[in-house]
């Protein structure tokens, strides 16, 4: 099986490395070519997108939103125009599951199957193989690919048709950010009531409050360490994929948009490159104190 792989950055890159760790024949590109010298360094081929298309019986793409994947896969020179009938399309990218159906509608007017296939884990779980990846499209297809999409990921589930993955995703998107806020909240509650915020940490994490985000995030905002594993910015765009997406269902998302509020500020601040933990900072400006001062 020839494997195309193209968006190679923080996401990107460590998952393709992880292809070539699995024995997978893997063609690369990506807009820096720095990305795809170490990704030839390490086993992969560099191709164009064109080349990719015409070669590979599987395309992935891990880019930013909905444009670049149209733009990649259906633009004028997009990777479709390319791809064999009986080829498939998997979109790693976390894009409007609305997007991701019309995608596959053209697609499949082309003989091209399509799976929408986004991750949740950040950089270390891409990096160490252990994503969950959420899926949508037809099983038989899933079937096909789960082995390598297993390459990088720990849970592979498939969640319904195309779209549902997408779907998905926004889902965990809006839970992971209510988490991080709710965290934010509440530690900045305990430090400005003068009890340390290390010690409600290990006194709450192993009850009900304790999550995953917990683990992973509050122990950043106790070093004030806010080096992107998954940036502000990259959240925003989630997060108004879930606004458009609600909105077209008639979907309420309350929490969502006010928590999408406090990112934007963020943004503003010059700080949507920050990792997502640094919500905390939103908190510290308004308390005029940090949880980890």
């Amino acid at each position: 099986m020839k494997v195309g792989f193209i968006g190679l950055g923080i996401m990107g890159k460590p998952m393709a490395k992880n292809l070539l760790k699995a024995g997978y024949d893997l063609t690369v590109n990506d807009l820096m070519k720095e990305a795809v010298e170490e990704l030839v360094a390490a086993g992969a081929k560099a191709a164009s997108n064109e080349e990719i298309g015409r070669t590979c019986d599987v395309v992935l793409t891990m880019v930013p939103n909905s444009p670049q994947v149209k733009a990649v896969m259906l633009g004028e020179n997009g990777v479709a125009n390319y791809m064999r009938p009986g080829t498939t399309f998997i979109d790693m990218s976390s894009i409007n599951p609305m997007a991701s159906k019309e995608i596959a509608a053209e697609l499949a007017k082309k003989g091209i199957e399509m799976l929408d296939a986004p991750v949740s884990g950040g950089e270390p779980k891409a990096i160490d193989g252990t994503l969950s990846i959420m899926v949508g499209g037809k099983k038989e297809v899933f079937d096909k690919f789960k082995p390598l999409l297993s390459a990088m990921g720990a849970s592979v589930v498939l969640c319904g048709d195309v779209g549902a993955g997408n779907t998905t995703k926004l889902a965990n998107q809006i839970i992971v950010a209510l988490n991080i806020a709710a965290c934010s909240e509440a530690f900045t509650l305990a430090k400005m009531a003068g009890v340390d915020p290390e010690v409600v940490f290990q006194a709450i994490r192993g009850g009900l409050a304790g999550s995953t985000v917990m683990e992973a995030k509050v122990p950043m905002m106790l070093e004030g360490n806010f080096k992107p594993g998954f940036k502000i910015d990259l959240h925003i765009k989630d997060l108004n994929n879930a606004m458009d997406c609600g909105h077209s269902i008639g979907s309420p998302l309350p929490l969502t948009s006010i928590v999408l509020d406090f990112l934007y500020n963020l943004h503003k601040d010059g700080r949507g490159q920050d990792d997502h933990s640094s919500i905390a900072n939103y908190y510290a400006k308004l308390a005029g104190t940090a949880i980890g001062e």
